[in-house]
């Protein structure tokens, strides 16, 4: 079986496991405060262009929304986000867990708008019975999106904009980032979007490392305090330097940039190969997933070769699948998964 359902099934790149074992036996401080999370914070800070932000570093995805969205929220507020987005519907209610509440908003590419943004905060704001609303209390967006969209660099300015203006801090998932970064559609460089957002995180967890997500903190006011939310959330690592060496790994010479435009170009040839049979797709994707719409006679006979993901039924014949590619995708089966989609369409669409 050769698998395309998700970006995490296989461990970790080979320097980093490397690094890991060259550095096993060595004795660092525990908890994040060892020289390797040290070395990664200061690669990070200078790809990001900013030498001021608080960089941390957490195990997985929803941890680290859970604790962002915690830390910021006060208790009788809520996060706005899309309503596809990760935390409204692959997170088994973790934040609701928390005590608050996900303030979806409808999309239909997996992004919202400054304008949806401004007229929620008007909306709430102009009910005389607002207190007994819940209130939005900061902004959720992924770069890219749970759908493989990304926002452009005037979508962001004009989405953080209304977000300052409505003090409405802006956070943004990185669990894909380095496949954003790497989109041929993009225009948001690293250093440009520490300054569009408050908070937002780099994902290792998908984009090369064992585990790991790491937090840049850029709005000062959500510096203060947020280990002991990592701690209280059951995310302070005790090994921590085992996150610490991963992202040095990746950021000390551009290693995360490079496997994330593989896992691009692979997933984009598999964009092309359906493209070029006249196959459409669900959403306009330059990133590592790719979401094509086929006919449901044909799914079985992908499925004897292929795992991936089956996203929603379009109509009674056909459905929207998707094929996602990773930083460790081998071009070879890619090679193979193309010659089959030309036979598939051999047989007719």
């Amino acid at each position: 079986m050769i698998r395309f359902e998700s970006d995490y099934t296989e461990g970790a790149h080979e320097r980093i496991i490397q690094k890991m074992v060259q550095t096993n036996m060595e004795q660092t401080s525990g908890y994040g405060m060892d020289e390797y999370c040290e070395l990664a914070r200061q690669h990070i800070r200078r790809a990001c262009e900013n030498e001021h932000t608080e960089v941390q570093f957490l195990v997985g995805g929803t941890q680290t929304n859970t604790t962002v969205i915690s830390a910021i929220l006060r208790p009788h507020q809520g996060v706005v986000a899309a309503v596809s987005g990760h935390i409204a519907v692959h997170e088994t209610g973790a934040i609701e867990a928390t005590g608050h509440k996900v303030i979806t908003l409808p999309s239909d590419d997996g992004k919202i708008t400054a304008a949806q943004v401004q007229q929620t905060y008007d909306d709430h704001w102009n009910d005389v019975t607002h207190e007994h609303i819940v209130q939005p209390g900061m902004v959720y967006i992924s770069q890219p999106t749970e759908n493989g969209t990304i926002y452009s660099r005037a979508e962001l300015e004009a989405l953080y904009e209304v977000c300052r203006d409505s003090g409405l801090p802006l956070f943004i998932d990185g669990a894909r980032l380095g496949y954003a970064l790497a989109s041929p559609d993009n225009d948001v460089s690293l250093p440009q979007l520490a300054k569009l957002c408050d908070v937002f995180y780099i994902g290792g967890t998908k984009v090369g490392a064992f585990m790991g997500e790491a937090v840049v903190i850029v709005k000062d006011a959500l510096k203060k305090d947020f280990r002991y939310f990592i701690k209280q959330r059951g995310g302070m690592l005790a090994k921590g330097r085992i996150l610490g060496i991963q992202f040095e790994t990746l950021f000390e010479d551009g290693l995360y940039l490079e496997v994330s435009q593989h896992a691009v170009q692979q997933a984009l040839r598999i964009r092309e190969a359906f493209a070029s049979r006249g196959f459409t797709f669900r959403y306009d994707s330059s990133t590592n997933q790719q979401f094509p719409i086929v006919p449901d006679r044909l799914l079985e006979q992908l499925r004897a070769k292929y795992s991936f993901s089956f996203w929603e039924k379009v109509d009674e014949t056909h459905s929207v699948i998707r094929f996602c590619t990773s930083w460790a995708t081998n071009p070879a089966q890619v090679d193979e998964l193309v010659r089959d989609i030309e036979a598939l369409e051999q047989q007719g669409k």
